[in-house]
Order: structure tokens, then C-alpha cells, then sequence
């Protein structure tokens, strides 16, 4: 099948490299023809390094592969993917699955990344996502992982199944495209909060603490959007927090370090030097929950962080001593 793929930073990268491996035709969209050029004269991109790009794998400046690609991969950051969508609608067939991988809400909006998407094609096609724990530093060394394709088609989320999977690749399908987005989004805002406890020296046992009730508020929220409790259990759920919380392939994890060591967000981010998609989710996650009046405590206190100048420190104590509750009252399983 030809397939492209819409953004070639290390995540794309990687979907590229693997959807190459599974025998498809594919290209790989750059942004700016400066940066298609050096991935062609090195063959190799800067964000995995020493991972090959093999001559099979088309790399491209210009959308006319969109044409006649039955499947489009968005692999964009978050902010991006509504200008990419705009652009590439014209030219999509009218029967081509967009498969977004990139993972955030869209600021002011509060849309998830399907949504955007679909509000940009105006009706042509059918949207799809494909989230979980999968770092591109090692999906693109063809470590094994897993992910869920999720969308309200099920044919389409099968097709992306059948596209994406292989021996190091696993694949699974849910209909619950709101809630495989939503943890997407969020567990980023939870791993930049334990990289700040990281940074900050708080141990282990905070970390889990933040985890655990980090995990309750996402689930809270998503359900009262509109998303299934049990997808939180899932690989976009529980699976993308634990190794996104965890790994210092994490660029949310590793800018939440920063800030605990006494960084200011924005420092932090611009040592990072990538998009750090937890610093956006962060806001968006305040908008949704004051407009589906849910409490998230720990997202909240990001925000204040992230957005309000509060002291990190502060917020843990906040955090700390807020009033006693039952914890099967909450619980998220």
C-alpha cells in the first residue's frame, strides 16, 4: 500500500521506518525542503541517530504522494496538526484512512487530534489514532512495543492494525477514540510533573504517589467526557503513563526535571530543544476539567506551575496536605 506519513521528526521517523520494514510503499513528508534535503544527502535522521534510512523509504518536501496514499499518517506535533490537515485535505482521496499519531488537545479548543483533523477534511476519509508506549528512540531500533488503533470505525482501526503490526510491532483495536486520545494528551502533563519530583530529589515513593493518583484524575476526566473507564487500564492509558513517567526518553519527563531543579518552564523547554507536548496538554487539561467541573489536583497544580510562576515546592505541600478521602471512592479500575 502507499502510505505517508506527515512529519519527520523521531516519531515519524520511526512509523516510517517501520510501515518500510512491512513491505509498503512510503514517504516521509518534511516540513521545510532544507530538512528533506539533509535527510536525503545523510539518510539518517538527527533524532534517532544511528538508525538508517533505507532507499526505499521516499523522503519528500511536497504532498503529492497524498494522491494515492490509502492510509496518511499525522505525525506532527500537537500544534502543527491542524495547519498540516488544511493542507493536505485538498489533495487526499476521498477513501484514505488519516491515522493521527501525533498526541495533545488542541489549546482554546479542547479538541482531540481526530477532531481536529476531521473538522480540517470536511468530510472526506476516516480518522483513526494510534497511541501508546512507544518511544521512537526505540520503536525505530525495531525494540518490540505495543500500541492501540483506535476509531469509531471499526474496519478503520482494523486496517490500521493489519498496516501497522508486525513481530516487533503489536497492534491492538478499541472504539473508544476519545479515551485512547485523552491519555494520550494527559499522561504527558503527569510525566512532566514526575520529572519535577525527580528534579526536586522527592524519591520513589512520591513518584508512584503521583502515578497512581495522576491515573485516577485522567480517568476521571475522560469518563466524564464521554470515554470508557477501562481504556485507561490500557496501552494508551496506564502503559503510555508508566514508561512516559519513567524514561528518560521522555522529553516531558526531562523537562520536568529541569523545572525541580529550578528551571523556568520556558528555559527548560528550550534545553530540551524538542516540543515538550506536556507544557500544552497542561492547559488544556485546565480548560477541560473547569468546563466538565472535574477535580484533577495534580494537573491543576501543573498549571500553576507551568502557567501561574508557583513554586514547585509549594504545590507539593498543597498537594500534600489537601483534605482526607477513601480511596475506593476514586478508584479508576
Amino acid at each position: 500500500m502507499k502510505i505517508t506519513v506527515l512529519g519527520s521528526g523521531g516519531w515519524g521517523t520511526a512509523l516510517a521506518l517501520l510501515l518500510t520494514d512491512n513491505g509498503h510503499d512510503v514517504t516521509l513528508w518534511s516540513h521545510s525542503a532544507q530538512r528533506s534535503a539533509l535527510l536525503e544527502r545523510t539518510r539518517e535522521n538527527p533524532r534517532l541517530p544511528g538508525v538508517p534510512l533505507p532507499e526505499a523509504l521516499h523522503l519528500s518536501a511536497g504532498l503529492d504522494s497524498l494522491g494515492e496514499s490509502g492510509v496518511v499518517v499525522m505525525a506532527t506535533p500537537s500544534f502543527a496538526v491542524r495547519e498540516t490537515a488544511r493542507m493536505a485535505a485538498p489533495l487526499l482521496r476521498e477513501d484514505a484512512v488519516v491515522v493521527s499519531a501525533a498526541k495533545g488537545v488542541e489549546r482554546d479548543t479542547a479538541l482531540c487530534m481526530t477532531q481536529v483533523i476531521e473538522e480540517e477534511l470536511g468530510g472526506k476519509g476516516r480518522t483513526a489514532a494510534l497511541s501508546g508506549p512507544s518511544h521512537a528512540e526505540e520503536v525505530g531500533r525495531r525494540a518490540p512495543a505495543g500500541c492501540v488503533a483506535a476509531a469509531r470505525d471499526m474496519a478503520a482501526a482494523e486496517l490500521v492494525q493489519d498496516v501497522f503490526m508486525n513481530a516487533r510491532f503489536r497492534v491492538y483495536t478499541n472504539g473508544d477514540v476519545l479515551g485512547v486520545e485523552l491519555g494520550a494528551a494527559l499522561k504527558n502533563v503527569l510525566a512532566l510533573c514526575c520529572g519535577v519530583s525527580d528534579g526536586m530529589g522527592l524519591g520513589d515513593n512520591a513518584k508512584a504517589l503521583l502515578m497512581t493518583r495522576g491515573m485516577t484524575e485522567m480517568a476521571r476526566l475522560g469518563v466524564a467526557l464521554g470515554g470508557r473507564k477501562e481504556t485507561f487500564a490500557g496501552l494508551s492509558g496506564i502503559g503510555d503513563l508508566i514508561v512516559t513517567c519513567t524514561s528518560m526518553h521522555s522529553r516531558n519527563r526531562r523537562c520536568g526535571i529541569l523545572v525541580g531543579q529550578g528551571k523556568s518552564p520556558r528555559e527548560a523547554m528550550e534545553e530540551v530543544g524538542a516540543v515538550v507536548e506536556g507544557y500544552y496538554a497542561a492547559f488544556s487539561a485546565h480548560q477541560l476539567a473547569e468546563k466538565a467541573g472535574v477535580e484533577m489536583p495534580i494537573c491543576q497544580c501543573a498549571y500553576r506551575v507551568l502557567y501561574e510562576g508557583q513554586s514547585a515546592r509549594d504545590v507539593v505541600d498543597s498537594l500534600m496536605n489537601r483534605n482526607k478521602k477513601r480511596e475506593a471512592d476514586e478508584s479508576w479500575i
